[in-house]
């Protein structure tokens, strides 16, 4: 199974003014990271609040990116649930519908504790979608399921017949370059936190990856890739830490889940607000976001519409 190149997104969920769900954003949506350098997306997980969707919703988004997406944009459906039957139900959708991929984190309930049982929650749904790449989305800080991966890789090793890798949203670059030399490379490994990106490229020879921040700063990412592959180090470095000041903003402000979504808006593509229990952006805050961002010169230097 080939392994991804580049950076993928994990994109925001657009909702209108009444909290539902808003298709209309997403095929400029998807317009604006492929032309960032952007190579597909993960979509319903957790930027995209995914566990706040009801399956139809998370149907009627898969649809929509699928129908959108640029030519050679991938797009892999996040369908965990703390339903297992759900998440096989959208894995089966996901399949029917053409999407390049499917991914799931472990359930935030009941909490996983062993490997059989996490390697079992993946079995089940894997199985919905045979045909399709199955990644395992490894972010214990979102589910406390702080299991370690090379013995999860070992258990999941030709048991599941389509698991293709591991998103790694996680600050261990060892435990990282151990699962990227299981066997030789025969896993994919998508490393999945941004403020580590050229340390990965620089320790475990990262080839693709996930981010969150990459919706409002992709082309800074990219550029992070294209610098140290390029042999330029001290701008490689330059870009991270520009990617590191962006993501000091909106660490202030509740994260990229929350300051994140709304700094689309910032750009011109608003996606609306966040369901409950995040607590949205005020106006008064989006102010200072603003303001922060200007003193960064983010508005030249981000994603451009």
């Amino acid at each position: 199974m080939a392994h991804i190149q580049g950076l993928l997104v994990a994109p925001f969920t657009p909702f209108d003014k009444n909290g539902d769900v808003n298709l209309e954003p997403i095929a400029r949506y998807a317009e604006m990271l492929h032309r960032n350098g952007l190579k597909g997306v993960f979509i319903n997980g957790s930027s995209g609040e995914g566990y706040m969707l009801s399956d139809e919703e998370r149907m009627l988004l898969a649809e929509k990116w699928v129908e959108v997406a640029p030519k050679d944009f991938k797009v892999i459906v996040h369908v965990g649930s703390t339903s297992v039957r759900s998440a096989h139900r959208l894995a089966q959708h996901a399949q029917k519908i053409g999407a390049w991929g499917i991914g799931s984190m472990a359930s935030p309930f009941p909490k996983v504790g062993r490997i059989e049982e996490l390697v079992k929650y993946c079995e089940e749904i894997a199985s919905g979608a045979p045909n399709l790449p199955f990644y395992y989305y490894h972010i214990p800080v979102f589910n406390g399921a702080y299991l370690p991966m090379t013995d999860f890789l070992q258990a999941v090793d030709g048991r599941i017949p389509n698991f293709a890798g591991i998103k790694f949203t996680n600050e261990n670059l060892y435990e990282f370059n151990q699962c990227k030399l299981y066997k030789d490379g025969k896993y994919d490994l998508l490393h999945g936190l941004d403020e580590t990106l050229l340390a990965g490229l620089a320790a475990c020879d990262v080839q693709g990856g996930i981010s969150g921040t990459a919706n409002y700063c992709g082309n800074v990412l990219v550029g992070v890739i294209e610098a140290f592959r390029a042999g330029d180090l001290e701008k490689a470095r330059e870009l991270q830490n520009y990617n590191q000041d962006v993501i000091n903003v909106i660490a202030r402000y509740r994260g990229n889940i929350v300051a994140g979504k709304r700094i689309m808006k910032l750009m011109g593509l608003d996606l609306g607000g966040n369901r409950t229990p995040f607590r949205n952006i005020t106006d008064e805050e989006e102010a200072q976001i603003k303001a922060e961002l200007e003193a960064i010169d983010f508005f030249n230097k981000g994603n451009k519409l």
